[in-house]
């Protein structure tokens, strides 16, 4: 998960940083604040994430917090509709450490017995709801991005060897070497020919809670490359990185069809598929011409996306159309046509389907 940036500070309230109230007359005062701040709109984003030390002692969060791996965390948000966000690979293998439950006036979030892969942002906010739908309370959020510290890991693990970084011009590009350590010294090679690539800080930098970034990518970074981190001790070597530039046109649909068989027996079902791969972020619409359509030919079209995630940093769109005629008849034979189209234009593909 990628850092988020820190949050500016703001002058502490009274008794705020209290491990444990002197006094149970403390609470009702509290109470209180909380009612002004949900009335006042204009007050600046307060916290909502605090660690859970020992029984009933907390501790506010900073922008970060290090950790030695093999430790238990427990974190609450303040609030009974929370939402978190976590390192993305804890949901992709369903890991049995993390356990998080809404409780009455707070979520807690428990992750036992961390390993260096566990590092990363680790984010909370309040959702209000008005029937089924609900939004982010931009003023009851909290963050820490959390170094889990380990020796023979300085390097986050990955679950693959090797990875394919996409340079696109238009959007900075992440070699995603991120550290377990913050304060280990972390270089980056070119491995052909064999060299130390220079960060100057403007045209590539290093984040410890990104790894290198290149905000203008060009051609001239391309080529397979790692890092090497340096902290008290034999100095580690990361997986490699293969940087691919691609300079994505700014145009209409990049697209394909595809029908399940070009000649089809009579009563037979013929599935067409209208493909685009594009950016994540762009929305393409289809339509579709087919030989029944002035009858009325019923058939059934179905659009849908998914991205597919291709390492940090690039991600692909893949937006799909399927026109399916369940009873193929004679009125079916002809030209199957798919029109796909996005803000920049509109891309026309087709297909014929014979009669056996």
């Amino acid at each position: 998960v990628i850092g988020q940036p820190a949050k500016s500070k703001r002058p502490k309230e009274p008794g705020e940083n209290k491990i444990k109230p002197v006094n149970k007359r403390v609470k009702p005062k509290n109470a209180k604040m909380k009612e002004r701040e949900s009335v006042d709109s204009s007050l600046k984003s307060q916290s909502i994430l605090t660690q859970v030390m020992d029984k009933g002692h907390f501790q506010k969060l900073a922008a970060t917090l290090s950790l030695a791996a093999g430790q238990s965390i427990e974190l609450r948000c303040k609030g009974s509709n929370v939402t978190w966000s976590y390192p993305s690979y804890l949901d992709t293998f369903k890991d049995s450490r993390l356990s998080i439950k809404q409780l009455d006036r707070h979520s807690q979030l428990i992750l036992a017995n961390s390993t260096a892969a566990d590092t990363g942002e680790y984010s909370c906010w309040l959702q209000l709801c008005n029937g089924n739908k609900c939004r982010k309370d931009e003023t009851k959020t909290g963050s820490t991005y959390i170094f889990f510290t380990d020796k023979e890991e300085l390097f986050v693990p990955t679950p693959s060897y090797f990875e394919i970084v996409y340079l696109n011009p238009d959007k900075p590009a992440v070699i995603p070497c991120r550290v377990t350590t913050p304060s280990a010294k972390v270089t980056l090679h070119r491995e052909f020919p064999a060299e130390e690539i220079e960060t100057d800080g403007t045209d590539i930098f290093y984040d410890a809670k990104k790894g290198f970034v290149f905000p203008h990518p060009t051609s001239d970074h391309k080529g397979i490359v790692y890092c090497k981190a340096e902290s008290q001790g034999a100095p580690q070597i990361s997986i490699k990185y293969h940087l691919l530039y691609v300079e994505v046109p700014k145009g209409p649909p990049s697209t394909s069809i595809t029908v399940s068989s070009g000649r089809a027996g009579l009563s037979d079902r013929v599935r067409v598929v209208c493909t685009v791969l594009g950016e994540p972020d762009v929305d393409v619409s289809f339509r579709w011409q087919y030989p029944g359509q002035e009858s009325g030919r019923p058939v059934i079209i179905q659009n849908f996306w998914r991205l597919i995630n291709r390492g940090i940093g690039h991600t692909t769109r893949i937006s799909k159309s399927v026109l399916l005629v369940e009873d193929f008849e004679d009125t079916d034979v002809g030209n199957y046509v798919c029109i796909a189209q996005n803000l920049q234009g509109e891309t026309t593909v087709a297909t014929k389907v014979e009669l056996k």
